[in-house]
């Protein structure tokens, strides 16, 4: 299957080419700015798809909106019907199709032309009015306030907001090109308007504080929820932005004599995630928690924890090593240590289900062995 993308130098057609190539038994043909309805021609004749990307939304002059947008679907839609056979074609619009404005107008126009090839010829053609896109690769003061945003807070940029209560409807790039992508295997029979699912609503001082704080997790170590949703796309947009040289950045080390102990990331209702190190021999922990939790990995060295119950005095071990990954939980009410007893230094992982506070850290010292507490007994 051969696949034309018109507009290919764009936003969308970077994230659609790209999806495009992970397919197998697929080529595709871009066509951009720099090619001639000569060029044009030829590739429509080549393709077995037509995905119709192209359109001009920041002119300078704004005859180009008439040039970009109808003029360009009218040569397209009269190159398909030359050829005598029925290529499906997906095309990009706009919501903004319905205001009146110049751009407005020749986008409305332009689905009006696909409206009557479409009806005419019985050629199958999808329409796609989006809102505002966001996503990796779209173009600062061009493509979408989300990109101006994120491009730059990222880069320590100022950004301005004219009315921070205005509120932007807003699809996600993944999301447009899993729509779009559907049509290669489901052609349709007729004109179809298609919408894309989920669109997000968000005002533009909430757009911006949210942003901020992605940006302030890497002093702060504490993530936003960035698993899902609209913040899970903002955040993919907003790190897309960060420049090469901070695609890394520090975290606090903390070291002594039995080794380190680094904080990786923390969570807002999720605990946090950190590290350590012990030299042979060398044991940590030696306190208890009323109801924090934790789990650690150890991922390097071995490892002996101990227990023992608070109340009953029960006492237990558990013997791990780097060689086979499990997870050794601890329990309220039993305090733990762990010792270091091979001969290299040991790494482990920590999760603990809430993050530290100093003010509240219900950590209290106690000796695996000693019944009563040992108040010089140092934490992990």
């Amino acid at each position: 299957m051969k696949v034309l993308i018109t507009g290919a130098n764009g936003f969308i057609a970077k994230n659609l080419a790209l999806r495009l190539s992970e397919l197998k038994d697929l080529e595709t043909i871009g066509f951009n700015r720099s090619h001639s309805l000569i060029d044009l021609e030829y590739m429509v004749n080549q393709s077995d798809v037509i995905f119709h990307i192209a359109g001009v939304n920041r002119p300078i002059d704004p005859h180009e909106f008439i040039v970009g947008n109808l003029d360009l679907t009218e040569q397209l839609c009269r190159l398909i019907e030359a050829t005598g056979r029925k290529i499906p074609m997906i095309v990009s619009s706009s919501a903004q199709s319905s205001q009146k404005n110049p751009y407005g107008h020749s986008k409305r126009a332009a689905e009006a032309v696909c409206e009557d090839f479409a009806t005419r010829t019985k050629n199958p053609v999808v329409i796609f009015r989006l809102p505002g896109v966001f996503g990796k690769w779209s173009r600062p003061n061009y493509n979408s306030v989300v990109a101006t945003f994120c491009h730059n807070i990222a880069n320590d940029l100022p950004i301005q907001i004219n009315d921070p209560s205005a509120v932007v409807r807003l699809v996600y790039i993944d999301d447009v090109i899993d729509a779009m992508l559907k049509f290669l295997q489901e052609t349709p029979e007729k004109l179809i308007w298609e919408e894309i699912q989920p669109v997000y609503e968000i005002s533009l001082n909430d757009l911006a504080n949210q942003i901020y704080a992605f940006k302030n997790c890497r002093s702060n170590l504490i993530s936003e929820r960035v698993g899902t949703g609209l913040t899970r796309a903002l955040y993919s947009t907003y790190v897309s932005y960060l420049d090469k040289k901070n695609f890394v950045y520090d975290v606090p080390k903390y070291g002594d004599s039995r080794g380190v102990f680094v904080e990786m990331l923390k969570t807002k209702d999720s605990g946090q995630f950190s590290f350590f190190t012990a030299h042979p021999g060398i044991t940590r922990g030696g306190h208890y928690h009323h109801s924090k939790t934790e789990k650690f990995l150890v991922i390097k060295g071995q490892a002996r924890f101990g227990f023992r119950h608070m109340i009953t005095n029960e006492r237990f071990e558990i013997v791990t090593s780097g060689e086979i990954p499990q997870i050794v939980e601890t329990v309220p009410g039993w305090t733990h240590d762990i010792t270091n007893i091979g001969n290299e230094e040991m790494i482990v992982i920590l999760w603990a289900n809430e993050i530290f506070d100093r003010e509240k850290p219900d950590t209290i010292p106690a000796s695996i062995r000693d019944v009563k507490m040992d108040k010089s007994s140092s934490l992990v």
